[in-house]
């Protein structure tokens, strides 16, 4: 039996820690009981499954994780909250703290040689102003990671799900789109945070696929920095410093089957994969 943290459980927990929620560390603890159970269920868990969760914070989303039957990996850079974390685990549910590990570091530093097991999915309400490169940086650390189901700022949620041809379609859409396909998958609303953020939030999840045509990616990913960097511009003049002037950069488009006239809005990871090849 696991009690999960409510409002009253939550502002406790920040009064005794005198913690106060920060916006550089993008902190919006979930309060609500029903959400955690509604985000476990749709991260689509077995019981073999080891949850990566970057910022549990006070703990709420930890404790429904373990609930459900997982082993837990948390990584928290805040020292208050992550010394606080097992002990919260061990009183509202004893029988399963032996499930859980905490981290306490920058997820951004984390390598896979610092977790104490191979994670299989990443669940994790995100810090705002970190979403993206967090997915980005575990993806490329953590082979083992196979899904995940992230909450991220709507309009972050928007980038990450979006595909080519949409004017929000860009970077980021084409990075994590190089590991897999990522949905959005439900709306969550402010009233289930403290402090209420005054953004609205969106749960997306991914899967790990095939990556686009073996394509070595720091060169892909190196491609899609140029390609949107002055996305106004068509491919053959947005990618003139990339290829070394706009006429070589025409040339290499058309030996992938590119219209030079195009836009970096207008292509998939494929398309980008294969003129990566062809330099």
């Amino acid at each position: 039996m696991v009690e999960l943290l409510g409002p009253a459980e939550i502002r406790g927990l920040a009064a005794e820690l005198d913690v106060r929620p920060t916006k550089k560390l993008g902190q919006n603890f979930v309060h609500d009981p029903n959400t955690v159970r509604r985000i476990v269920d749709l991260a689509h868990l077995g019981p073999d499954d080891v949850v990566l969760e970057v910022g549990p914070g006070l703990g709420s989303l930890t404790l429904g994780l373990l609930a459900a039957g997982t082993r837990v990996v948390a990584v928290e850079i805040d020292r208050k909250l992550a010394e606080r974390l097992p002990k919260t685990v061990a009183e509202r549910g004893p029988d399963v703290a032996g499930r859980l590990d905490v981290l306490e570091a920058d997820a951004m530093r984390v390598s896979n040689a610092d977790l104490p097991a191979a994670p299989t999915a990443l669940v994790a309400n995100l810090p705002y102003n970190v979403a993206v490169p967090v997915v980005l940086h575990l993806l490329a650390e953590v082979p083992s990671l196979k899904s995940g189901l992230v909450m991220v700022q709507t309009e972050v949620a928007d980038r990450m799900a979006a595909g080519p041809g949409s004017r929000i379609y860009g970077v980021p859409s084409v990075k994590l789109a190089w590991y897999g396909p990522a949905r959005k998958v439900a709306a969550v609303p402010r009233s289930v945070f403290w402090p209420v953020p005054n953004v609205d939030s969106t749960l997306v999840a991914f899967e790990r696929g095939e990556t686009p045509a073996s394509e070595d990616r720091d060169r892909l990913f190196g491609l899609v920095d140029a390609a949107f960097s002055q996305r106004r511009k068509t491919l053959r003049a947005a990618l003139a410093g990339w290829a070394g002037s706009a006429e070589r950069a025409g040339e290499l488009l058309v030996a992938a089957g590119i219209d030079p006239k195009t836009r970096g809005e207008q292509l998939d990871v494929h398309d980008f994969a294969r003129l990566a090849a062809v330099r």
